[in-house]
């Protein structure tokens, strides 16, 4: 057996690759449209890793998605929290959960799936401004 993708839907394909790819630095593995099924399969993975894929499901139909949150959420380690954070927020992502500990941080989709971010090895000794950032909504 052999761990392949996990799929999150979403429903503006553009929004999801500027916050994944853009934002968040995964890299496109592939993508291919299915006019016959009006869908679009984009798969994306952490450059260097192509073992663990995020699939971007996008029905050319609008739908609504509901309940982003009971899905629980990726989880990405990352070579400096603070650096990837401010990337992310330079790309107008919000900080839900910021890097207060040096570790861990949560941010969320265009389409509400949580990401975790955890800084690769040890922790970085607190810094501002995220010490002094609190908490925003749910993440």
């Amino acid at each position: 057996m052999r761990y392949l993708h996990t799929m999150v839907r979403v429903t503006d394909l553009d929004a999801s690759l500027k916050f994944y790819r853009d934002a968040l630095g995964l890299e496109v593995v592939r993508s291919k449209e299915f006019p016959s099924g009006r869908f679009t399969l984009v798969y994306l993975a952490a450059p260097g890793d192509g073992s663990a894929q995020v699939e971007l499901t996008y029905n050319w139909d609008p739908e609504v998605l509901q309940g982003g949150r009971n899905f629980g959420h990726l989880a990405y380690a990352v070579d400096n929290i603070y650096d990837t954070c401010e990337r992310l927020q330079q790309h107008g992502v919000t900080i839900l959960r910021p890097p207060r500990d040096g570790y861990m941080a949560f941010v969320r989709s265009p389409d509400n799936i949580s990401v975790e971010l955890l800084q690769a090895g040890q922790a970085l000794p607190p810094a501002e401004p995220w010490v002094g950032m609190p908490n925003i909504g749910q993440w």
